[in-house]
């Protein structure tokens, strides 16, 4: 096992920067999620990572040791592609087996290594069969298992789920989860879908144009997002966000909007964020403030509910038996605990205490 660190790691092609003076540690055993948008350079810092891609200026450590002369087959890695990377002519036990016959592992200890493998994600009765004769899921299994029988120090899987569909995407999503805690192996997963971060993650690189916005466990992401770009990248559905004005530990804001704050020391343009699960819909003139319905939408364990608050669209997160007709007044409650203060300017947030 390794632990891996980038040091100041800048990419560019001509005047394009794809990662910006990027320095990141990865812990050894660590499954850490690089997410973000398409383009933030999730991708291009995992492919430097496996010597893919060269780095325009900075280090990349693996176990300590500087691998940026090191060609990939050098760095003790293994990938995971989105689009499987399986030879169709090959049985599953032949893909498996792969790695291991490039390194002159033969007979009877090479097939003790592939059943071991193939048994680690539940592939042990489906060593004949070809890649064509397997599901979506079965394949992605296929490409973990040859993942595995390498041994490597880091792991490294770049939206290994993206083609599965979403029933596929939830029990693959648990497999590699538990594999990865049973095997303990040092895991860099690059994914835009921010449910598989918070569910797979032990820390969370949030992304956006080449840079890391935020680096925390999910948790402290999700209830200290550390910037707008993070607070609406993070959460479904997204954090409500108004723009307003702050002053004197008041927030305000066209369509009724006045909240107290913790923030006392900030004057000037603000957002105030709140998630949906923190707002609460009551009869009309029982609230905060009165907001017509725009939209509702059962979503089976809960009802989405799209108001208006004056020019403000916001969504509130209802109990599953909650009805109510598109165009009736109701009025909101927002819980003040879990408000959320923003820099207008800066986007940055402005209190620094987690939620309660």
């Amino acid at each position: 096992m390794a632990d891996v660190a980038l040091l100041n790691v800048t990419k560019r092609w001509g005047g394009f920067v794809a990662v910006r003076d990027q320095s990141l540690a990865i812990r050894d055993g660590e499954f850490m999620v690089l997410l973000g948008p398409s383009g933030c350079g999730k991708t291009t810092t995992m492919r430097m990572i496996a010597g893919l891609e060269e780095p325009t200026s900075g280090d990349i450590l693996i176990g300590g040791q500087r691998v940026n002369d090191l060609p990939p087959r050098d760095r003790d890695i293994a990938m995971v592609f989105q689009s499987y990377g399986l030879y169709p002519h090959m049985t599953v036990g032949d893909n498996i087996g792969y790695p291991l016959k490039l390194r002159g592992i033969k007979g009877a200890e090479r097939d003790a290594q592939i059943k071991a493998a193939a048994a680690k994600v539940e592939l042990g009765d489906l060593l004949h069969r070809k890649p064509r004769e397997l599901s979506g899921g079965q394949r992605q299994r296929v490409a973990l298992a040859r993942a595995i029988v390498r041994r490597p120090t880091v792991f490294l899987m770049d939206e290994p789920l993206s083609n599965l569909d979403a029933k596929l995407r939830v029990s693959t999503r648990a497999e590699i989860k538990h594999l990865q805690h049973e095997l303990g192996v040092t895991t860099v997963y690059v994914t835009h879908d921010q449910i598989e971060a918070m569910t797979l993650a032990h820390r969370v690189a949030v992304m956006n144009q080449g840079e890391i916005r935020q680096l925390d466990t999910p948790e402290v992401i999700y209830d200290r997002p550390a910037d707008l770009f993070v607070a609406g990248f993070i959460g479904s559905p997204p954090m409500n966000l108004v723009t307003g004005h702050h002053g004197d530990g008041v927030f305000t804001a066209p369509g009724g909007f006045r909240f107290t704050t913790r923030v006392g020391h900030h004057a000037g343009p603000a957002v105030l964020g709140v998630r949906p699960e923190d707002v609460t819909v009551a009869p009309a003139g029982g609230g905060d403030l009165d907001a017509s319905i725009y939209a509702v939408e059962l979503t089976g364990d809960a009802v989405l509910v799209t108001v208006m608050a004056g020019e403000a669209r916001l969504i509130a997160k209802a109990d599953r038996a909650w009805r109510a007709e598109i165009g009736s007044t109701v009025a909101l409650r927002l819980d003040a605990t879990r408000l959320h203060l923003f820099d207008a300017a800066t986007t940055r947030r402005l209190n620094p205490e987690a939620p309660r």
